[in-house]
């Protein structure tokens, strides 16, 4: 069966888990580009000064909240770190 042929609830149950195991990996915190052209795949070499938005994972919703914002890339590290 090709990807095309799967049924929406599979690729649902595919998805979740894929989006869990990405939250493993990454965490709570998340800094993404406001622009998303500065900087593709959050890449922060890419566009150093960049500004980035500042997300919390809400753990009873699953979604990623907004908390702020960081002038570039060397404060959105320092948010995911400290």
């Amino acid at each position: 069966m090709s990807e095309r042929e799967e049924p929406l609830e599979q690729w649902a149950a595919r998805r979740a888990q894929r989006r869990a195991s990405d939250r493993q990996i990454t965490g709570r915190r998340r800094a993404e580009p406001l622009d998303p052209a500065a900087a593709r795949g959050r890449a922060s070499h890419l566009a150093p000064d960049a500004p980035r938005v500042l997300l919390e994972l809400d753990v009873e919703s699953g979604e990623w909240v907004p908390v702020g914002v960081a002038d570039n890339a060397a404060e959105a590290a320092f948010f995911l770190t400290g």
